[in-house]
C-alpha cells in the first residue's frame, strides 16, 4: 500500500472462515536497557481500548460476530492473530484499523497492565526454574546483541517505563510501513485490497525504526553459569551460536535437531533417557530470527544426577555427529517428519497465514515457503555433518545449570 503496509492473501474457500495475522516488526531486539519488555507490553495494551472504545470492547465486539483472537511476542516480532467468519470481515478490519490508529495509552490502564506483566514475569521466570535458567543463559550467551534481553523485560524496566517511552515506541513501531498483514480463508485478494484501502490507507506512514546494527562478536571461549535454587530435579542447558532464519544452514540444523532430540526415537533420548537413564528428558530447539540465534539443548535430570557426567555424554554425542555424520535412515526419517509437519501446517487456513507471514518477514519473500519441500529433500548428510562441526564447538557454547544448594552427585541413586 502507499503507506507501506504489506498485505498478502491466500484464498481457501473450503470453509466460510478467515484468518488474519498482523506481523509487527517489534520485539526484544528493538529494545535497549531502560525499555526492555515494551514490545510485550504493547501486546497487552492493544486489547485495552482506543480513543473510541473502552478496555475490553475490542474482545466483546469480536466475539459478538463469532471471532476470536490472540497474540504473541518474540525477540523479533509481535504477532496479532484473528479468527472469524467471513461475514465479520468488515467488522474485524474496522476494529484492527481503530487500534492501530487510535490506541489509547491511558496512564491508569498502563499502571494496571504494568502490574499484570510483572505478575506474568514472576510466574514464568522468577518462580519457574526452567524460565529463570533460560533467561540467564541467553543473557550470558549474548554479550553485545539485544537478543540478550528477556522478551518480558527486566524487572526494573517494567517498573519504570514512562508515558513518553510508551507513546514514542508505539508511534515508531506500530506504523503501517513496519507491518505485514496476511489473510487466508474465504476471501479474494481483490476484496481484501479494496477493504484495506478503506480501513488502513488513512493510517500515516512513519519514519523507519532505527536499524539494529550490533553484530554479536564471535564467542572466544565457553561460558558457564550456575544457579543454586531449591529444585528436586537439576536442569542442564547448552546453548550454541548458530544462524539466522534466512540462512540455508538453519534448515540443515533443523533436520539435525530432529535426529538428535525430536521424539522417543531420537538419538539423545534413546541414549540418555532410555539406555543410560541419566536424564529424565532431553529436547532441543533452534532459536532463529532476523539475526544469528542459538541452538538450545535442554535436559531435566534425576535427583542426585552427576551433572558433569551428563554434560560430557551430551558433548560426546554432538562431537560424534560432527565426526561421523548421520545415517541415511536417520536423514530420511528427519526429512519425512519435517515435510509431514509442513504439509499438515499448511492444510489449515491458520497454518497458511502463519507460514506465509513467517517466510515473508524472515526470508524476504513469501514465495520461499513453496520451495521448502525441495530445499529439505536436497539437504545431504555431508551438509548436516558440516553444520554440526561448525556449531557444536565448546568455544561456541554457553552452559547453564540449575541445582539445589544441597545437590550431591549420586545422592538420589
Amino acid at each position: 500500500m502507499a503507506n507501506g503496509l504489506r498485505i498478502i492473501v491466500w484464498p481457501d474457500h473450503d470453509i466460510p472462515n478467515v484468518v488474519m495475522y498482523n506481523f509487527v516488526r517489534a520485539g526484544g531486539r528493538n529494545e535497549y536497557p531502560g525499555i526492555t519488555g515494551l514490545s510485550h507490553f504493547f501486546e497487552h495494551m492493544m486489547f485495552n481500548g482506543t480513543t473510541s472504545r473502552k478496555p475490553g470492547e475490542f474482545d466483546r465486539a469480536m466475539e459478538a460476530v463469532g471471532g476470536a483472537n490472540n497474540a504473541y511476542t518474540t525477540n523479533d516480532l509481535t504477532v496479532y492473530q484473528g479468527w472469524f467468519p467471513r461475514s465479520a470481515l468488515k467488522t474485524i478490519l474496522e476494529l484492527e484499523a481503530d487500534r492501530l490508529q487510535n490506541l489509547a495509552i491511558d496512564p491508569d490502564v498502563v499502571e494496571r497492565e504494568r502490574g499484570v506483566v510483572y505478575s506474568e514475569r514472576r510466574l514464568r521466570v522468577d518462580n519457574d526454574n526452567w524460565g529463570r535458567l533460560y533467561e540467564q543463559v541467553r543473557a550470558t550467551a549474548f554479550v553485545a546483541h539485544p537478543y540478550q534481553f528477556p522478551v518480558i523485560g527486566w524487572p526494573s524496566d517494567i517498573e519504570s517505563w514512562t508515558q513518553q517511552d510508551l507513546e514514542s515506541y508505539f508511534k515508531t513501531y506500530y506504523a503501517p510501513n513496519n507491518s505485514t498483514m496476511v489473510f487466508s480463508g474465504a476471501v479474494s485478494p481483490e476484496e481484501i485490497f479494496l477493504l484495506a484501502e478503506q480501513y488502513f490507507a488513512p493510517i500515516p506512514r512513519q519514519l523507519p525504526p532505527p536499524p539494529v546494527r550490533t553484530i554479536e562478536p564471535e564467542q572466544a571461549g565457553e561460558r558457564r553459569l550456575v544457579i543454586e535454587k531449591e529444585a528436586q530435579t537439576p536442569l542442564l542447558h547448552l546453548a550454541f551460536h548458530a544462524g539466522r532464519a534466512a540462512d540455508p544452514e538453519t534448515q540443515q540444523m533443523q533436520l539435525l535437531l530432529n535426529i538428535l532430540t525430536d521424539g522417543n526415537s531420537s538419538r539423545l533420548h534413546r541414549l540418555l533417557v532410555e539406555e543410560e537413564q541419566i536424564a529424565l528428558s532431553v529436547a532441543g530447539v533452534q532459536i532463529q530470527g532476523f539475526d544469528p540465534g542459538l541452538v538450545y539443548i535442554y535436559l531435566t535430570l534425576p535427583p542426585g544426577a552427576d551433572i558433569d557426567a551428563v554434560e560430557a555424554r551430551v558433548l560426546e554425542e554432538l562431537r560424534r555427529v560432527a565426526v561421523e555424520g548421520v545415517t541415511r535412515a536417520e536423514l530420511g526419517k528427519a526429512r519425512n517428519i519435517v515435510l509431514a509437519d509442513f504439509w499438515r501446517e499448511i492444510a489449515t487456513i491458520n497454518g497458511k497465514a502463519s507460514a506465509l507471514g513467517d517466510f515473508d518477514v524472515f526470508t524476504g519473500s513469501y514465495e520461499n515457503l513453496f520451495s521448502l519441500p525441495e530445499d529439505v529433500k536436497a539437504i545431504t548428510s555431508q551438509q548436516i555433518q558440516a553444520v554440526a562441526a561448525k556449531v557444536f564447538q565448546q568455544n561456541n557454547m554457553t552452559v547453564g545449570v540449575l541445582r539445589s544448594p544441597t545437590h550431591t552427585p549420586g545422592a538420589g541413586k
